[in-house]
């Protein structure tokens, strides 16, 4: 997303940011079969570092968009209520995949974090119309 938004030269006005529900992967970097795989589509995800959603996320951003089920469930668990509306999944965003929820990468081989990129490259590009939409020229 973060490239999208560049690319779309809309980075001083589109803020992304990324944070996980548990805390099992603060201050590591992605995965190495997500660096490689991301590198051989030109996206550097070397300086990235992990974070735990914190409470002031809720209020902070405009959408907080969930890989899957489970992470959105996360969420909505530990999200004031005023903001639960602010949870959707990245793959309604979807305009080529019709697949519910981004796979889970880490159990399968090289193929799986492909996979992952192309669902997210094909969400994220739908994500980035639909705020285009929003923005206020």
């Amino acid at each position: 997303m973060l490239h999208q938004v560049a690319q779309a030269k809309l980075a001083d006005r589109i803020v992304v940011d990324s944070a996980g529900t548990g805390d099992w992967h603060i201050d590591q970097a992605p995965d190495e079969r997500a660096q490689r795989a991301a590198k051989r589509r030109g996206y550097d995800l070397s300086a990235l570092r992990g974070r735990q959603i914190a409470p002031d996320d809720f209020a902070r951003f405009d959408l907080l968009i969930a890989m899957d089920d489970a992470n959105a469930a996360a969420l909505a668990q530990s999200c004031p209520p005023e903001h639960r509306d602010k949870i959707r999944l990245l793959m309604e965003f979807a305009t080529r995949d019709d697949s519910r929820v981004v796979v889970d990468p880490y159990f399968g081989g090289d193929e799986g974090f492909e996979r992952v990129l192309d669902q997210c490259e094909d969400a994220c590009e739908g994500l980035l119309n639909a705020l285009r939409a929003q923005l206020v020229v």
